[in-house]
């Protein structure tokens, strides 16, 4: 099996392309940055930079709605190949080819790529909003904490 879910940031706006040919297909490709889990003491936050690659209505979707620093969630599978560069080099590739893609924050919570610190939302509605008020003691009678 070969599979990959990766929450992060993109790292610039997507590349998109076009294939030429009878059918042509939408080429995306962006890279993301992957918080690491766990840092060591002392260190920094520390991130993997994942290259992602989109094809179709995806790259659509992306070329269309994804930015600098816009927090997405993907899922995809894991791609590896080479190149020979124009020196004579091999180049080795690692690639998520992506799946599924989409948004991991609300538009109002994104601020330019910036980190931003996500409070609990003050409610808006008024009293007698149709809910039932459960009056006070009745914990111990419910079978769920």
């Amino acid at each position: 099996m070969n599979k990959v879910i990766l929450m992060g940031r993109l790292t610039k706006d997507p590349e998109v392309r076009y294939s030429t040919g009878d059918s042509q297909t939408t080429i995306a490709r962006y890279s993301l940055a992957v918080d690491r889990r766990f840092k060591r003491d002392g260190d920094e936050q520390t991130a993997d930079f994942i290259n992602c690659v989109v094809f179709g209505k995806g790259a659509e979707f992306a070329e269309k709605y994804l930015r600098r620093g816009t927090k997405i969630a993907v899922s995809g599978r894991l791609q590896t190949g080479s190149y020979t560069n124009k020196d004579g080099v091999k180049v080795y590739t690692t690639d998520v080819i992506i799946e599924d893609q989409e948004f991991a924050e609300s538009k109002a919570n994104a601020s330019d790529g910036a980190y931003t610190a996500v409070s609990k939302p003050e409610s808006t509605t008024p009293i007698g909003d149709g809910f039932m008020n459960i009056p006070d003691g009745i914990d111990e009678e419910l079978p769920f904490n």
